[in-house]
């Protein structure tokens, strides 16, 4: 049962035999997952790793959560064509500690170690990372898919953007890692780790690898630049608009990678749905419990009530988030302006919107895609019903 709720949801495991293996030796196996502060909130795609790291601790594991202070001084190419900008060392250190305080929303304070990879690697020496680069050739280094994109294409790589990958790898051998956990995009760090394990003596950390959430357009994986995103720290009203705002087919990859219930008990409700639930109610029990985690199940009640009075008669929500929006000296046009507020992805999509009769600015349906607002006035802006913010032009 262990291993089952362990291999649940996740894509890959590397090795999975010397994972039985390891799981026979009847101790806390050595856990660690690690984060880079890079961004001061987190958002559900984030808590896939989290929910992972909390079934290790249900089962009696230890738990690291390495917070990458050091690594994200480098800043971690990952998935991007570019370089990336390196973080200065207050905001990293201010972003690592809203993390702290918004992990142990999933984690069990008790049951986990926080550790900061800057305790290892800001003690070594300059002859210290030389002999850490010994260990990797850039022929290695090029078989990562990033990197070879950027090279086949004539973008600049920066030497030190090589040394994330060994970082994060010697991070597994100072914490003598049994498993590292990581998303799909992460598997050449991961493997990294392995092979520096090795190259220490030491037996080489089991990769689970779990998949990147889609985020609500359930297209792309979540993020908070595209705008697809359920920040944890959102009011309740507006993470159960999002949650019942997602398609039928990824309400179950929530499901899935999100909730804590039982898989038994989600195939029944998927029987349930074949038979005729709808699945709107099934997402309302998604919803709750995600709510609930993050707040309490007072105010997830609350929010499904003032949702269904939102949706069915109309009602606003008490609590609405206000924005400024500067209009410049000529005004702002309707398409931009509504992306200036984050309810839509671009101008082009709130033109679309403002097409379709979704838009209506303070009670009033707006059907003008060439209407301009200026400065010195605050404006109720809702797309649809579920989208609602507070805009304060300047």
């Amino acid at each position: 049962m262990s291993l089952d709720l362990i291999k649940r949801g996740v894509v890959e495991i590397l090795v999975e035999e010397e994972l039985k293996e390891r799981l026979k030796e009847n101790r806390p196996l050595r856990i660690k997952a690690g984060f880079d502060p890079t961004a001061p909130d987190i958002h559900l795609g984030h808590t896939v790793l989290m929910n992972k790291m909390r079934q290790f601790q249900e089962l009696g594991h230890d738990v690291y959560f390495l917070i990458g202070d050091f690594t994200a001084m480098i800043g971690d190419p990952t998935g991007r064509n570019v370089m990336r900008k390196s973080l200065t060392r207050e905001e990293i250190l201010k972003n690592a500690e809203t993390y702290q305080s918004q992990v142990f929303k999933i984690l069990d304070p008790q049951k986990t170690k926080v550790v900061f990879n800057s305790a290892w690697m800001g003690e070594k020496t300059a002859a210290d990372m030389i002999q850490l680069a010994s260990t990797y050739n850039v022929a290695r280094m090029l078989e990562r898919d990033d990197f070879s994109k950027r090279y086949a294409s004539g973008q600049p790589i920066a030497i030190h953007e090589f040394l994330y990958p060994l970082v994060q790898g010697y991070d597994s051998v100072a914490l003598n890692a049994d498993i590292e956990l990581g998303g799909t995009d992460q598997k050449f760090n991961l493997l990294v780790g392995r092979e520096l394990q090795k190259i220490y003596k030491q037996k080489p950390q089991i990769v689970l690898m779990m998949p990147l959430l889609e985020g609500l357009d359930g297209v792309k994986k979540m993020s908070k630049s595209l705008d697809n995103y359920i920040g944890i720290s959102e009011s309740p009203d507006q993470m159960f608009g999002k949650l019942m705002s997602i398609s039928d087919e990824l309400m179950w990859r929530y499901l899935e990678l999100l909730s804590f219930r039982p898989m038994a008990e989600i195939e029944q409700w998927k029987a349930e749905v074949r038979a005729g639930l709808n699945p709107r109610d099934v997402k309302i029990r998604l919803a709750k419990e995600i709510i609930e985690r993050f707040h309490n199940k007072i105010v997830a009640e609350k929010a499904h009530v003032d949702f269904v009075e939102r949706f069915q008669r109309g009602v606003l929500p008490q609590t609405i988030q206000e924005k400024k929006i500067s209009t410049g000296e000529s005004g702002i046009l309707i398409g931009n302006l509504l992306k200036e507020t984050g309810l839509v992805s671009s101008s082009s999509d709130g033109m679309r919107m403002v097409r379709q009769g979704a838009v209506r600015i303070d009670g009033v349906r707006i059907v003008d895609t060439a209407l301009k607002f200026y400065a010195g006035k605050t404006h109720l802006i809702q797309v649809g019903k579920l989208r609602i913010i507070k805009a304060a032009l300047l």
